[in-house]
Protein backbone atom coordinates (compact mmCIF):
# COMPACT_ATOMS: atom_id res chain seq x y z
CA UNK A 1 0.00 0.00 0.00
CA UNK A 2 2.89 2.04 0.54
CA UNK A 3 4.34 1.82 -2.95
CA UNK A 4 1.53 2.66 -4.57
CA UNK A 5 1.13 5.97 -2.36
CA UNK A 6 4.28 7.18 -3.28
CA UNK A 7 3.70 6.45 -6.57
CA UNK A 8 0.40 7.86 -6.33
CA UNK A 9 2.65 11.27 -5.06
CA UNK A 10 5.19 10.89 -7.68
CA UNK A 11 2.41 10.55 -10.93
CA UNK A 12 0.39 13.64 -9.24
CA UNK A 13 3.96 15.68 -9.03
CA UNK A 14 5.17 15.17 -12.32
CA UNK A 15 1.30 16.02 -13.78
CA UNK A 16 1.63 19.22 -11.81
CA UNK A 17 4.72 19.70 -13.73
CA UNK A 18 2.38 19.48 -17.02
CA UNK A 19 4.05 16.02 -17.83
CA UNK A 20 1.66 14.17 -19.87
CA UNK A 21 -0.11 10.55 -19.29
CA UNK A 22 2.41 8.48 -21.08
CA UNK A 23 5.30 10.39 -20.12
CA UNK A 24 4.27 9.76 -16.23
CA UNK A 25 3.47 5.38 -17.28
CA UNK A 26 6.98 5.82 -18.44
CA UNK A 27 8.08 6.57 -14.86
CA UNK A 28 5.06 5.04 -12.55
CA UNK A 29 4.45 1.76 -14.28
CA UNK A 30 0.88 1.49 -13.55
CA UNK A 31 -2.35 1.04 -15.00
CA UNK A 32 -3.70 3.83 -17.46
CA UNK A 33 -7.23 3.44 -15.58
CA UNK A 34 -5.57 3.86 -12.09
CA UNK A 35 -3.33 6.82 -13.42
CA UNK A 36 -6.41 8.32 -14.74
CA UNK A 37 -7.85 8.11 -11.12
CA UNK A 38 -5.04 9.52 -9.34
CA UNK A 39 -5.03 12.76 -11.60
CA UNK A 40 -8.53 13.13 -12.20
CA UNK A 41 -8.96 16.38 -9.88
CA UNK A 42 -5.14 16.98 -10.98
CA UNK A 43 -5.44 20.70 -12.59
CA UNK A 44 -2.83 22.38 -15.51
CA UNK A 45 -2.00 25.94 -15.45
CA UNK A 46 -1.95 27.61 -19.18
CA UNK A 47 1.66 27.23 -20.02
CA UNK A 48 1.35 23.34 -19.13
CA UNK A 49 -1.98 23.00 -20.94
CA UNK A 50 0.17 24.70 -23.63
CA UNK A 51 2.89 22.50 -23.62
CA UNK A 52 1.11 19.26 -23.91
CA UNK A 53 -0.67 20.71 -26.79
CA UNK A 54 2.78 21.52 -28.70
CA UNK A 55 3.96 17.53 -27.53
CA UNK A 56 0.16 16.46 -29.62
CA UNK A 57 1.45 19.01 -32.42
CA UNK A 58 4.92 17.75 -32.87
CA UNK A 59 3.93 14.38 -31.92
CA UNK A 60 1.29 14.01 -35.07
CA UNK A 61 4.19 16.18 -37.42
CA UNK A 62 6.73 13.76 -36.74
CA UNK A 63 4.30 10.71 -37.26
CA UNK A 64 2.51 12.79 -40.42
CA UNK A 65 6.70 12.92 -41.65
CA UNK A 66 7.22 9.01 -40.69
CA UNK A 67 4.21 8.32 -43.07
CA UNK A 68 5.11 10.61 -45.46
CA UNK A 69 9.28 8.85 -45.99
CA UNK A 70 6.94 5.48 -46.13
CA UNK A 71 5.10 6.40 -48.83
CA UNK A 72 8.17 7.89 -50.84
CA UNK A 73 10.14 4.86 -50.26
CA UNK A 74 7.25 2.48 -51.35
CA UNK A 75 7.05 4.65 -54.39
CA UNK A 76 11.00 4.07 -54.97
CA UNK A 77 10.01 0.28 -54.48
CA UNK A 78 7.12 0.42 -57.13
CA UNK A 79 9.32 2.30 -59.47
CA UNK A 80 12.46 0.32 -59.24
CA UNK A 81 10.34 -3.47 -59.64
CA UNK A 82 8.50 -1.66 -62.94
CA UNK A 83 11.69 -0.68 -64.17
CA UNK A 84 13.55 -4.04 -63.21
CA UNK A 85 10.33 -5.23 -65.81
CA UNK A 86 12.07 -3.57 -68.81
CA UNK A 87 15.73 -4.64 -69.60
CA UNK A 88 15.35 -4.32 -73.41
CA UNK A 89 13.54 -2.06 -76.25
CA UNK A 90 13.92 -3.69 -79.54
CA UNK A 91 13.62 -1.46 -82.87
CA UNK A 92 10.41 -2.59 -83.47
CA UNK A 93 8.73 -1.68 -80.12
CA UNK A 94 10.73 1.63 -80.82
CA UNK A 95 8.85 1.99 -83.40
CA UNK A 96 5.61 1.59 -82.64
CA UNK A 97 6.53 3.95 -79.18
CA UNK A 98 6.59 6.31 -81.86
CA UNK A 99 3.59 5.42 -83.83
CA UNK A 100 1.44 5.91 -80.47
CA UNK A 101 2.43 9.10 -79.25
CA UNK A 102 1.89 10.35 -82.46
CA UNK A 103 -1.65 9.07 -82.51
CA UNK A 104 -2.16 10.55 -79.02
CA UNK A 105 -0.32 14.06 -79.46
CA UNK A 106 1.02 14.45 -83.17
CA UNK A 107 -1.33 16.76 -85.67
CA UNK A 108 -3.62 14.17 -88.24
CA UNK A 109 -4.52 15.29 -91.65
CA UNK A 110 -8.01 16.77 -92.20
CA UNK A 111 -10.18 15.44 -95.08
CA UNK A 112 -10.85 19.79 -95.67
CA UNK A 113 -7.12 20.25 -95.12
CA UNK A 114 -5.06 17.79 -97.13
CA UNK A 115 -1.69 17.74 -97.43
CA UNK A 116 -0.69 18.52 -93.95
CA UNK A 117 2.70 17.95 -91.99
CA UNK A 118 4.14 16.54 -89.84
CA UNK A 119 3.58 18.14 -86.30
CA UNK A 120 4.00 16.69 -82.31
CA UNK A 121 3.50 18.88 -79.64
CA UNK A 122 3.84 17.90 -75.92
CA UNK A 123 5.27 19.87 -72.80
CA UNK A 124 7.02 17.37 -71.48
CA UNK A 125 10.96 17.30 -72.41
CA UNK A 126 11.85 13.48 -71.99
CA UNK A 127 8.95 13.10 -74.08
CA UNK A 128 9.73 15.71 -76.97
CA UNK A 129 13.60 13.98 -76.61
CA UNK A 130 12.00 10.75 -77.26
CA UNK A 131 9.61 11.59 -80.31
CA UNK A 132 13.05 13.60 -81.49
CA UNK A 133 15.19 10.35 -81.40
CA UNK A 134 12.20 8.51 -82.87
CA UNK A 135 12.36 11.28 -85.63
CA UNK A 136 15.92 11.18 -86.50
CA UNK A 137 16.29 6.83 -86.08
CA UNK A 138 12.92 5.56 -87.34
CA UNK A 139 12.02 7.82 -89.79
CA UNK A 140 15.31 8.81 -90.78
CA UNK A 141 14.68 12.87 -90.86
CA UNK A 142 17.47 14.78 -90.86
CA UNK A 143 17.49 17.26 -88.24
CA UNK A 144 17.34 20.29 -90.41
CA UNK A 145 14.19 19.46 -91.67
CA UNK A 146 12.90 19.54 -87.96
CA UNK A 147 11.15 22.79 -87.22
CA UNK A 148 10.72 24.00 -83.60
CA UNK A 149 7.40 26.31 -82.35
CA UNK A 150 7.22 27.14 -78.86
CA UNK A 151 3.55 28.01 -77.40
CA UNK A 152 3.49 29.86 -74.12
CA UNK A 153 0.77 32.27 -71.83
CA UNK A 154 1.30 35.77 -72.72
CA UNK A 155 2.39 36.57 -69.46
CA UNK A 156 5.22 34.85 -69.94
CA UNK A 157 7.42 37.09 -72.01
CA UNK A 158 9.69 38.30 -69.80
CA UNK A 159 11.52 34.49 -69.24
CA UNK A 160 11.43 34.01 -73.19
CA UNK A 161 15.28 34.00 -72.66
CA UNK A 162 15.09 30.99 -69.88
CA UNK A 163 12.61 29.23 -72.13
CA UNK A 164 14.36 28.78 -75.25
CA UNK A 165 17.26 27.85 -72.99
CA UNK A 166 15.67 25.62 -71.15
CA UNK A 167 14.04 23.44 -75.03
CA UNK A 168 17.51 23.82 -75.99
CA UNK A 169 19.30 22.19 -73.48
CA UNK A 170 16.86 19.23 -73.74
CA UNK A 171 16.65 18.70 -76.96
CA UNK A 172 20.10 19.02 -78.13
CA UNK A 173 19.32 21.84 -80.50
CA UNK A 174 20.82 25.64 -80.54
CA UNK A 175 18.75 28.37 -79.24
CA UNK A 176 18.81 29.49 -82.58
CA UNK A 177 16.05 27.21 -83.60
CA UNK A 178 13.58 28.09 -80.87
CA UNK A 179 12.94 31.68 -82.50
CA UNK A 180 9.62 30.84 -83.46
CA UNK A 181 7.04 31.98 -80.52
CA UNK A 182 3.16 31.91 -80.13
CA UNK A 183 1.74 33.97 -77.50
CA UNK A 184 -1.70 32.42 -75.86
CA UNK A 185 -3.60 34.96 -74.11
CA UNK A 186 -3.78 34.93 -70.06
CA UNK A 187 -7.83 34.10 -69.79
CA UNK A 188 -9.70 36.02 -66.85
CA UNK A 189 -10.68 34.28 -63.41
CA UNK A 190 -9.05 31.16 -65.06
CA UNK A 191 -6.62 29.18 -61.90
CA UNK A 192 -3.58 27.51 -63.57
CA UNK A 193 -1.03 25.28 -62.57
CA UNK A 194 1.46 26.10 -65.51
CA UNK A 195 2.69 29.45 -63.99
CA UNK A 196 5.84 30.16 -62.28
CA UNK A 197 9.56 29.40 -62.93
CA UNK A 198 8.74 25.90 -63.85
CA UNK A 199 6.38 26.48 -66.89
CA UNK A 200 8.28 27.24 -70.02
CA UNK A 201 5.15 25.84 -72.37
CA UNK A 202 4.56 23.36 -75.04
CA UNK A 203 6.85 22.59 -77.75
CA UNK A 204 5.71 21.71 -81.34
CA UNK A 205 8.04 19.64 -83.36
CA UNK A 206 7.27 20.41 -87.18
CA UNK A 207 8.75 18.30 -90.09
CA UNK A 208 9.25 19.76 -93.76
CA UNK A 209 7.23 18.15 -96.35
CA UNK A 210 6.38 15.46 -94.25
CA UNK A 211 2.42 14.97 -95.61
CA UNK A 212 3.67 11.45 -97.26
CA UNK A 213 5.02 10.90 -93.87
CA UNK A 214 2.18 11.80 -92.12
CA UNK A 215 0.18 9.74 -94.09
CA UNK A 216 1.83 6.65 -94.10
CA UNK A 217 1.72 6.55 -89.80
CA UNK A 218 -2.01 7.04 -90.11
CA UNK A 219 -1.41 4.05 -92.35
CA UNK A 220 0.54 2.08 -89.10
CA UNK A 221 -1.94 3.46 -86.89
CA UNK A 222 -4.86 1.94 -89.15
CA UNK A 223 -3.25 -1.07 -89.18
CA UNK A 224 -2.71 -1.60 -85.36
CA UNK A 225 -6.17 -0.58 -84.45
CA UNK A 226 -7.27 -3.67 -86.98
CA UNK A 227 -4.39 -5.94 -85.58
CA UNK A 228 -6.01 -5.19 -81.93
CA UNK A 229 -9.27 -4.31 -82.15
CA UNK A 230 -10.77 -6.22 -85.13
CA UNK A 231 -14.47 -6.05 -85.70
CA UNK A 232 -14.47 -2.94 -82.80
CA UNK A 233 -13.22 -2.63 -79.45
CA UNK A 234 -15.35 -6.17 -78.86
CA UNK A 235 -14.04 -8.33 -81.41
CA UNK A 236 -12.88 -11.61 -80.60
CA UNK A 237 -9.78 -12.07 -83.05
CA UNK A 238 -6.49 -12.52 -80.72
CA UNK A 239 -4.71 -9.62 -81.10
CA UNK A 240 -1.26 -11.25 -80.14
CA UNK A 241 0.86 -14.42 -80.82
CA UNK A 242 0.20 -17.84 -80.01
CA UNK A 243 2.66 -18.54 -76.54
CA UNK A 244 2.55 -14.71 -75.71
CA UNK A 245 1.83 -15.08 -72.19
CA UNK A 246 4.18 -12.18 -70.45
CA UNK A 247 5.34 -8.38 -71.50
CA UNK A 248 8.36 -9.02 -73.19
CA UNK A 249 9.10 -5.27 -74.63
Amino acid sequence: MAIKSVEKEKAIALRRKGFSYSEILKIVPVAKSTLSLWLRSVGLSKRQVQRLTDKKRLAALSGARKKHQQKLLKIQEIYKNAESEINKISKKSFWLMGVMLYWAEGSKEKDNHPGSSMKFSNSDPLMIRLFIKWLIEICKIKKENLKFEIYIHENSKNSIKKVKEFWAQNTGFGVDYFNTIYFKKNKIKINRNNVGESYFGQLSIRVKASSGLNRRIAGWIRAINNLILPGGVFGNTPAFEAGDTRFEP
